[in-house]
């Protein structure tokens, strides 16, 4: 039976607190490219939006530092991906933020209350598979595609399963059950994760899919990235699947995987932005990064997307959204490799800067270079 934790998880807030503190003493990134457009207004406006976990620690000291800068106030909820195009949708938000792309039938709900809408690229992310082993470390663990899916199809139920076992000579594996933790509520952790398992296990691709929601044949459901970390915090034999940031802040023990070029690769962020070197990416910026050909490259990673609306219905409010997330898309990007995320390279800010200069009021640009 499917339980979902009340109790286990910590709470959001304590992660993004964290996050801040660390990204405002670590090292930025290398030099952005710089803004050619003033961060600040014409009018100063609230935004609200709502949306992903996954890049949360990020989006909050975002806003946190645009608000220093601007004195407008971006309030952010990490209420997961579905939420987030449920609430962009309904137009009770000014943005919403995913990690999976929206579906064709979300898409055309959308674009018939409001027209066409935007996935607009911010950053890039990792998928790490934590678990909960005493004495195993950060990297020490070992897994393939094939066996991950397994272990989430309930298949290999215990960690000492020879299939397991062969991947790891050297590590003593508990003669213990596997307790499966995954997502409980919509989530584009969860699109990235399956469109991952659905690309190396054909099995999972028949039986269980790829979607921001999928039936689980079990275990632990936790709510949100901290919910899952949480939960494999605090459950022995535990195993389960956060954005690297949720995993370091827990300090729990992520798994190397092997990539498509059989190498074990960690979720660092050099291994996380090779995921998307040689990737085409289309205008619309619809793209998954997961299984790359890269040798380097680790297998679960994504980008991570701002949903906005091409025709925006309150002046203020779209210039003041414009603004912002083309401050993220260049100054902004400093800031994402003290939260383990990759930043926008080359032609990924060229399509991103694309989509924001396409932003209208009245069939009029809100900004333009």
């Amino acid at each position: 039976m499917n339980k979902v934790g009340k109790n286990w998880f910590i709470p959001v807030a304590a992660i993004l607190i964290a996050a801040v503190a660390l990204a405002g003493c670590s090292s930025p990134a290398a030099t952005p490219t710089p803004s050619a457009i003033p961060a600040i207004p014409a009018k100063a406006v609230n935004l609200t939006g709502a949306g992903a976990t996954f890049p949360a620690p990020l989006y909050t000291k975002w806003f946190d530092e645009y608000n220093k800068l601007t004195g407008i106030k971006v309030n952010y909820q990490p209420i997961g991906s579905g939420g987030g195009i449920s609430q962009i949708t309904e137009g009770t938000v000014d943005f919403g933020a995913t990690d999976g792309v929206m579906t064709r039938e979300e898409q055309s709900k959308a674009e018939t209350k409001s027209g066409p809408i935007l996935h607009i690229p911010m950053a890039i992310g990792s998928v790490a598979v934590i678990c909960n082993l005493a004495g195993i470390g950060p990297g020490q663990l070992r897994l393939s595609g094939d066996v991950l899916a397994d272990i989430y199809l309930k298949k290999i139920t215990r960690w000492n399963d020879p299939a397991i076992a062969s991947l790891n000579p050297d590590l003593k594996l508990p003669d213990a059950p596997i307790a499966v933790v995954f997502r409980s509520d919509g989530s584009g952790t969860t699109y990235i994760f399956t469109n991952y398992l659905a690309k190396v296990s054909p099995e999972w691709s028949t039986k269980i899919g790829n979607a921001k929601s999928v039936k689980w044949p079990g275990d632990i459901g936790g709510q949100g990235n901290a919910g899952v970390a949480g939960q494999v915090q605090q459950i022995p034999d535990s195993i389960g699947y956060v954005e690297l940031a949720y995993a370091k802040q827990n300090k729990l023990a992520w798994a190397k995987l092997k990539n498509a070029a059989g190498n074990f690769i960690e979720p660092s962020l050099e291994a996380t932005a090779r995921a998307a070197e040689g990737v085409t990416l289309p205008d619309d910026m619809k793209v998954m990064l997961t299984n790359s050909s890269n040798p380097d490259a680790y297998p679960i990673a994504g980008f991570t997307w701002i949903l906005a609306y091409v025709n925006q219905k309150d002046k203020d409010k779209g210039e003041a959204l414009a603004k912002v997330l083309w401050w993220a898309i260049h100054d902004g990007q400093k800031y994402t490799s003290a939260l383990d995320y990759g930043s926008l390279a080359g032609p990924v800010v060229t399509k991103a800067e694309n989509a924001v200069l396409s932003i209208k009021y009245q069939g009029q640009p809100l900004i333009s270079r």
